[in-house]
């Protein structure tokens, strides 16, 4: 049984392995623009190569200048927001919990309406986006603090109350600038960008994503074991020898530096932190040391997915965060009844 049982696992392995690379080569391919793998091959052999971007070109350039940062950047998005539902869920022992929990994806969405409003650009949309929504949860956290103290430390149930409130209310001020705006062109960019989508982003959106996201997932990796220990409880991960609030405050700043810097990038894309944690219990159980990785490996290949949909689907792309809903809400509800019955 137990040989058969590794057999199955590394077969799983390989299947999903070999369907993450088909998922990742397609993604060069797929689109209004079509590239084939052969042109594809050669134009990145030429960088290689040491050979100058032909950007006269149409291929090299939407290879380069759009194929190549949106698919990473769909990669290191769904991998953020997949650790951190991962990390949360594991902190707050709930698995309904998902990576928006302490109001970073509010507070973020409030700062991009903010931005957006101010004529602020791109990079200034991003910058106050990624503020709030860091802002968000500290708020959320000292609240947290002042009013759910138990023997001098935060308790879950009140940072769950407070982010409730918090991102409630950064979601009602959102919707307060959304009234004020400008109908003709103010409302509809900050509407746009609420959806979510990774339409315009380049290169250097890139380096917003990978700073935070190493900040964030590398600590994570490192306390898988004591995260492990935290699913029993509070009281018996300190008997255990955990300091539980040193790894509540690294789970919770890392996840936030994830989520805060997607949604900057990305803009409202849910579901992928509630949905892809599930998923990866399904093939890899509920222990952290490999949950959390296989976690992070899957967000990116179902981010990535989705984003190949959005964009192939119909002649007008479809905002990402209306798929990842659209896919990610029925097939939630399918795990539910599953696994009721």
């Amino acid at each position: 049984m137990g040989s058969r049982t590794v057999i199955r696992g590394r077969t799983m392995a390989v299947v999903l392995i070999l369907c993450a690379c088909a998922v990742f080569l397609g993604s060069f391919t797929w689109g209004r623009y079509g590239i084939s793998l052969e042109q594809m091959a050669e134009i990145l052999a030429g960088r290689l190569r040491g050979q100058a971007a032909d950007w006269s070109n149409p291929v090299e350039t939407v290879l380069l200048k759009v194929r190549v940062p949106r698919i990473f950047a769909a990669m290191l998005i769904g991998s953020a927001l997949a650790v951190s539902g991962v990390a949360y869920q594991g902190l707050f022992r709930n698995p309904m919990v998902s990576s928006d929990i302490l109001g970073a994806s509010a507070g973020a969405g409030f700062g991009a309406a903010v931005g957006i409003l101010l004529s602020a650009g791109t990079f200034g949309v991003q910058a106050l986006a990624f503020v709030f929504g860091l802002a968000a949860v500290l708020i959320t956290y000292v609240i947290g603090a002042l009013i759910g103290r138990r023997g001098g430390m935060v308790t879950v149930l009140g940072l769950l109350l407070t982010g409730m409130v918090v991102s409630a209310l950064f979601g009602s001020l959102t919707s307060l600038i959304k009234y004020a705006a400008d109908p003709y062109s103010k409302l509809p960019a900050i509407t746009f960008w609420m959806m979510g989508g990774l339409s315009a982003v380049t290169g250097r959106d890139l380096l917003i994503l990978l700073i935070p996201g190493l900040l964030g997932s590398v600590p994570l990796l490192c306390i898988r074991w004591q995260m492990n220990v935290m699913c029993f409880g509070e009281e018996e991960a300190e008997a255990l020898g955990v300091n539980v609030r040193r790894i509540r405050m690294v789970v919770i700043l890392c996840s936030t530096l994830l989520t805060a810097s997607a949604v900057a990038v990305g803009g409202m894309i849910g579901w992928v932190g509630l949905v892809v944690p599930h998923m990866a219990r399904l093939l890899v159980g509920p222990d952290h040391k490999t949950l959390l990785p296989v976690s992070m490996g899957l967000g990116a290949v179902y981010l990535l997915a989705v984003d190949d949909l959005a964009r192939s689907m119909f002649a007008q792309e479809i905002p990402l965060g209306i798929l990842t809903a659209v896919i990610g809400a029925p097939f939630f509800l399918y795990l539910l009844v599953k696994g009721r019955g």
